[in-house]
Order: structure tokens, then sequence, then C-alpha cells
């Protein structure tokens, strides 16, 4: 772990709390009766407070005994025990990549030598270990997760073999099956259901979740969705639009009261967050108000890993360089029960909804490129393909208009394991929820300490749907997403936004005030001899930085000159 102290009247360390002062810096704008924009520079003050004790924590899934359930439960289990197996590259040893929280870095600013600093994003604040994370959860099949991960097909057998006397002493709860709600052809998973009404079988998801808490001996316990995609549930007045009505609506067995609904409203009902990690519409009003109510915190919609993460970043570059895209075609094919799930055209309606969204809010930043209303031909495939099994296969066509008329095409081919790329993101779910229960806010206008709205928009960049609280905007750009995760966590432990603008690097006084008296020898950049100079100026080829003559390719840090090798190091090298 890295261990760092900030050092600054705006933050004070107990040994139960970090406190901060933060001064939030933003533009209001409005536009005047002439068109003009008036800008308005604005200052706020908050207060932040983070718990410091690490609690123990359990997350319970629906569909425990799917791909998701039983790769994520194994993972953690394999880098808990610290596992390696065999593969045909040689050793592998059980990791967290992927992982935003685990496997990222973030920086903590400039050191002595002007270069940045950086700490694992874990390290960031007091956040659980994964390793320490307990899982249960619902199934609709009765597979014992050994035996669900290897139906799944993900894990090597090596590995496997390893897991699987851990593994098969787990067992799903049953779970709620409405067969109107998903796929026909899963019906023959279905021998582990729950019966009765809607609310009985809601009483039973919440004394589930109170038997798991008291047994593990836990502190909290996060509910997420993992489970088959459902269609998407009407939302009328009167069925779900209020907590009032969706709440009688699940007590009178109401047809349109999804089973992924209940699940969130048992969560709410039992203080626990709940995060959906389908598409379909789970946070229906009624689901929201609920949890403003209770002050518990719901996150979705839908894992953002492979195709539609790698969307949002291009999207974001092409729209952000001033290149206008105009068609966005994405096809994809698996073979994992997720893809047969999504072969019924109501499964994949949920999910067509949720990819075609990503894009929005970069088009519409952009009026040069875009008139009001205006967005790219959007087109999104899905087709189940048995034989390739959890490795998805994803490929896109972004065509674009460019300069003076002309168009520019990119063609992107992705091949992703699906379930080791959406593990990660249920295990930073997991942790950022977590981490954001125990940090408190109070603004100059409040009198007490409050917390982040209901529902955890911090939660976008894992999501391809994100949901956020009533009238506020969505933002699907990465980088947008990933840094406000940052900024948050900064301002916690009273440091300032990232700006990026790194002037002590850029304006003349501050170079020269960070030189040593006597510098070193300049040491230049690779290929930029006086030699590869005078082999440019001749129409000679080089490649990565070596010169190369008489037809000999250089690689492995070597020159060739007539045939032979000479080690980079030795080539003379100026500036």
């Amino acid at each position: 772990m890295a261990d760092f102290h900030v050092d600054s009247p705006n933050v004070v360390y107990s040994s139960e709390k970090i406190k901060s002062s933060y001064t939030y810096e933003t533009s209001e704008v409005t536009r005047d009766t002439s068109g003009r924009f008036r800008v308005v520079p604005k200052s706020s003050k908050y207060e932040f407070e983070v718990q410091r004790k690490v609690p123990r924590v359990g997350c319970m899934l629906v569909g425990f005994g799917g791909n998701n359930g039983s790769t994520i439960t194994g993972s953690v289990l394999a880098n808990k025990l610290k596992l390696s197996w065999a593969t045909k590259k040689g050793v592998q040893h059980a990791n967290y990549y992927g992982s935003l929280t685990q496997a990222s870095t973030t920086s903590l600013g400039i050191g002595p030598d002007g270069k940045e600093v950086f700490i694992p994003l874990k390290d960031a604040l007091p956040m659980v270990n994964p390793n320490d994370i307990v899982f249960d959860g619902w199934d609709i099949s009765s597979l014992n997760i050994g035996d669900a991960m290897r139906r799944a097909e993900v894990f090597e057998p090596q590995l496997q073999d390893q897991l699987y006397p851990h593994l098969a002493k787990l067992k799903p709860r049953p779970s709620i099956y409405c067969p109107d709600f998903i796929a026909a052809n899963q019906a023959e998973r279905a021998d582990n259901v729950l019966s009765g009404t809607k609310g009985e079988m809601m009483d039973v998801i919440r004394n589930d979740i109170r038997d798991f808490k008291s047994k593990e001996r836990l502190d909290k316990v996060i509910i997420l969705w993992t489970a088959n995609t459902e269609r998407f549930c009407d939302v009328e007045d009167g069925l779900n639009t209020t907590a009032a009505d969706l709440l009688q609506s699940i007590q009178d067995n109401a047809d349109e009261v999804s089973p992924s609904t209940i699940f969130a409203v048992a969560s709410i009902l039992e203080g626990c967050a709940f995060l959906n990690g389908s598409p379909q519409n789970t946070l229906v009003p009624g689901v929201i108000e609920l949890a403003e109510l209770h002050k518990v915190f719901v996150g979705g919609d839908d894992f953002k890993s492979g195709q539609t993460k790698f969307k949002s970043v291009l999207v974001d570059f092409l729209v952000g360089a001033g290149i206008k895209p105009t068609s966005i075609v994405s096809y994809n094919h698996l073979g994992n029960n997720d893809g047969m799930n999504l072969s019924a055209p109501k499964q994949f309606r949920s999910k067509e909804i949720s990819k075609s969204n990503v894009v929005d809010d970069m088009v519409e930043s952009n009026t040069v490129l875009y008139e009001e209303n205006e967005k790219p031909d959007h087109c999104v495939v899905i087709k189940y393909v048995p034989y390739v099994g959890d490795s998805k296969r994803a490929m896109d066509e972004y065509t674009s208009e460019i300069f003076m008329g002309g168009h520019n095409t990119v063609v992107v081919h992705n091949t992703c394991e699906d379930s080791l790329l959406a593990s990660p993101i249920i295990i930073d779910l997991v942790i950022l929820t977590e981490i954001c229960q125990r940090i408190s806010i109070k603004t100059e206008e409040d009198t007490e300490f409050g917390s982040f709205h209901a529902v955890l928009s911090i939660l976008s960049y894992l999501l391809k749907a994100p949901c956020t609280p009533p009238g506020t905007p969505v933002v699907n750009a990465l980088f947008k997403q990933r840094s406000c995760i940052e900024n948050i966590f900064r301002a916690c432990v009273g440091l300032p936004p990232h700006n990026h603008m790194t002037l002590e690097h850029r304006v003349a006084s501050e170079v020269s005030r960070r030189l040593p008296a006597t510098l070193p020898a300049p040491v230049p950049a690779p290929g930029r001899t006086v030699e590869s100079f005078k082999r440019r100026a001749n129409g000679e080829v080089l490649s990565n930085g070596h010169a190369h003559s008489n037809g000999h390719a250089a690689s492995n840090g070597h020159a060739a000159t007539n045939g032979q090798t000479e080690p980079a190091s030795k080539v003379p090298r100026v500036c």
C-alpha cells in the first residue's frame, strides 16, 4: 500500500476520520438578450469527511451461478489463495488486471525531479480489499458454483481444478423466475425458483439478505444484478412511478413489476445498496424515490466492459478533434448464456437502447459539427453463435466527415473474453459504492453532513447507460467519468483537482528555476543522430529510430550498416 499524508491546513487526520475543506470552482453561463454568453466564475465551499475504518463487506449476486457470478467468485478466491496455473505461454498468476481500483494509478502531484508521482488508485482512500469481499447470491439454476464455473468455460482447466473444491461448496439461493421478462430459451435452466406472489417472494429475498449478513458477520451487504437481461417493463402512473405505488403493485402481484425491480426494492428496504449490471429499466421512478426516502444508494445500468467503453473513448476523441462521426455501425456475436438470452427480440431491445445512447453527450457538446437534434446514424447488432462461447467478437465501423468534404472510416475488430472483462467491473462497483457510503459532505448552506444523492452517478465510468439523479445531465465520455472519480477522491484529502496545465513545465521562469546549476549532457531521442539525419537526406529508410542501409532491417536496438549490426548504445547520439 502506498502511504501518503497531505500537509495542508485544509485537511485534518484523526484515527477515525479524514476531514477536508474544499473550494469547488466552476463557471456559470447565461445568455443575454443580444445573444452573448456571459460567464461568471463561481466558488463554493464544501467539507468532506471520510470514515477510515474499512468494514467487512458482503456482495450478493443475482445471477450467482452465471458466467459472471462464477467468474468473479472464482477470481477473488484465486487472488486470495495466490493461485497460479500453467498455460501454453507459461505460468499465469492470479491478478486484478482490468480493475480501475486495483490495477490503475492516480497522480499525487509533481516530485522534486519534475515528474508526476503516481500511486495505485486503491490507496487514494481507505478502500475494501477485494480479497476480503464475501460472496453469496441467487440463481434460477441449481448448479453449485463449482459446476457453474465448469459450465461457463471461462477459466483454464488447471485453474478450474484448483478452484472446484472450494466453489463446489457454494450453492445459489432460489431466485425469482418470471418467464415473461427473459427469453423462453432460459426455461430449461430454471430449476431453482421461488414460488408464491411477488410480495411473498420479496419477503424471502429480504430474509436471505438478513441471513447472509448475520451468518457471515458482515457490517454491510451490497446487492448486484448480473443475471439475464430482462425486457423493459412499462412505466405507468399507479404502477411504479412513486414508491407507494410500487410497493402496492408488488403486494398486488402486478404483472409489470419485474424480478430485478423486486430485488431492488428488497435491497433498499434492507438498507443495502443495489446495483444493476444489465440494461433493463430496473430503476423505475418508484425505485429511485424509495432509495431517496431510505437514503440508500442505487446505481446502473449495464456493465461497460468492451465495445461500448472503446466507443466512448473513440467518439470523444473524434468529436474533440473536430472530426464529425456520421455513421456508427456496431456488430457483436457471442456464445455464452447472455448471448442466448439476447437472441430474443425484447431482451435485445433493452441492450440496443443501452448501447446506442453512449455517444449522445459528446455529439451535443459540439454545435460546430452538429445542428440541434442532429445525431450520427447508429446501428447495433448482436448475434448468438454458440461455438465462440464467452469470447465475444465485436466489429465496429466509424465513418466521419473530415476537412473539405472528405471522409474517414475507422474499422475496429475486438475479441474480448466477456466475463473476464465484466468481473473486474463488479469488483469496482462494489468497492466504489462502499467507499461512497463512508464519505459525508456538507455545503455552506447545510447545517449538517449529508451524503451523495441516492442515485450514485459517480459509478458512470463502469456503466453503459449511467443512471443519474432526476434533472441532471448524463456524461458518457470515459475520461470525464474517470476524472470525476479521481477528483472527488482528491477533494476528500484536501487536494485540488487535476488540471493537466503543468505550467511549471511551460512557463520560462518556472522551467529555469527548476533547472540544476550544472546541466548533464543532453541525451537525444532515438534516431536523432547526425548520421541518421544524413541518411534521411540520402533517402534511406529509417524505422524505430534506427538507420538502415543496403536493404538490411535493424531490430532489437541495433543499427545496421553494410549488413553488420552494432549495438545502439555505440551509435553516436546528439540533439
